[in-house]
């Protein structure tokens, strides 16, 4: 499959025009393509350049290898295929549901072990892996929606879904976090209702994405409950972000003040899980929160902290912080710098380690 058959392929898979193609490009990377010219890719009258191929990875959600390379494209699209919830997929999906309810579940006990099996697995798996698994889990959980616990389950399910969705999208990932955050009410946990929404708030305001919504679900993690909880702990540093893309730096600076303090009472440790929060990633909030704030000293700080217990096993946040030095960089006057920076960082890491979170902080070094 040739470029333009690919590029076709994922603007359809998004349901957008080419306008709309055209229209996200020039929203994210400041240009003035046209609809003509996204034709053009597509019917192969002409091929995009380095930059374009760039801002295609990005608005497409795709590594930049997969557009660059055929052997990338035809290994992408049989990934997309695995991924994809083709008919027999949803037939066996419905079938694994249904044979659930009629045997009467996983327990809650071990529902509460796939969600710590999961936690573990997100922090080094891509999206797309855990897309795929995640949908099973969800079409049974919801076959077993008749007691408080297993909603916290398919609430926390949820959530880890959600994170399988660029926040940029404006609509899927925003969705299924306020379907966490409802699901988590039924279940009258007050740690799982937090926790959630805290969740998708730090995920929200760290990608730099929906962040009305990322304001108001931390404020109703906070209004649930403001005692130290982990949950707390991500719904201040989604806030923290928030504040500073809007450039409210007094504000931002407050909450990293507070955020320091919850995490003394709660902080995780030597955990590797997206349940926990150790001290490294701690610092990897705070490295991103200050860069955009133009902190260099306190960024380079915090990343350097954050290196020190850093788990080997876990590159793609090491990549995090390379983004991080590279958004820098680029806010300190030296864009060509950043990007080049931000850009080696990404190519080092294997492309199956992408996130979309990764993908997006590289647009906003570009931007």
């Amino acid at each position: 499959m040739g470029i333009g058959e690919l590029i076709r392929e994922l603007r359809s898979a998004l349901g957008w025009s080419q306008g709309r193609l055209a229209s996200e490009i020039n929203k994210q990377f400041g240009t003035t393509l046209g609809r003509e010219y996204v034709s053009g890719w597509e019917c192969a009258k002409h091929e995009p350049g380095t930059f374009y191929l760039r801002a295609l990875s990005a608005v497409l959600d795709v590594p930049l290898a997969v557009l660059g390379n055929e052997l990338e494209r035809r290994t992408f699209l049989t990934d997309v295929a695995g991924v994809a919830i083709a008919p027999v997929v949803a037939s066996d999906l419905l079938s694994q549901g249904f044979a659930a309810r009629l045997r009467g579940g996983p327990s809650a006990d071990d529902w509460e072990g796939k969600l710590s099996a999961y936690g573990t697995d997100y922090m080094s798996m891509g999206a797309a892996d855990i897309q795929r698994r995640v949908s099973g889990e969800l079409v049974v959980v919801q076959q077993q929606l008749d007691s408080a616990p297993l909603w916290s389950v398919a609430a926390r399910f949820m959530t880890l879904y959600a994170k399988t969705f660029p926040g940029s999208d404006g609509s899927k990932a925003v969705s299924w976090y306020r379907m966490a955050a409802r699901a988590a009410d039924e279940s009258r946990d007050e740690s799982a209702r937090v926790w959630v929404r805290g969740r998708a708030a730090i995920a929200l305001g760290y990608e730099g994405a929906s962040l009305p919504v990322a304001d108001v679900i931390a404020d109703q993690a906070v209004a649930i409950s403001d005692r130290p909880s982990l949950g707390l702990l991500n719904a201040v540093y989604g806030k923290a972000h928030a504040a500073a893309m809007r450039g409210d730096r007094a504000t931002a600076l407050e909450l990293d003040a507070r955020g320091q303090r919850v995490f003394d009472t709660v902080g995780s440790y030597e955990q590797t899980s997206d349940y926990a929060v150790p001290y490294w990633r701690l610092n990897v909030f705070r490295s991103l929160l200050l860069a955009r704030l133009g902190d260099e000293k306190g960024a380079v700080a915090a990343q350097e902290q954050a290196h020190r217990e850093l788990p080997p096993t876990l590159p793609r946040f090491a990549t995090h912080l390379a983004l991080h030095r590279g958004l820098m960089l680029a806010r300190s006057g030296d864009r060509a710098g950043g990007v080049a920076v931000a850009r080696a960082a990404m190519d080092a890491l294997p492309p199956a380690k992408h996130s979309l979170t990764l993908r997006m902080l590289l647009a906003e070094v570009h931007a």
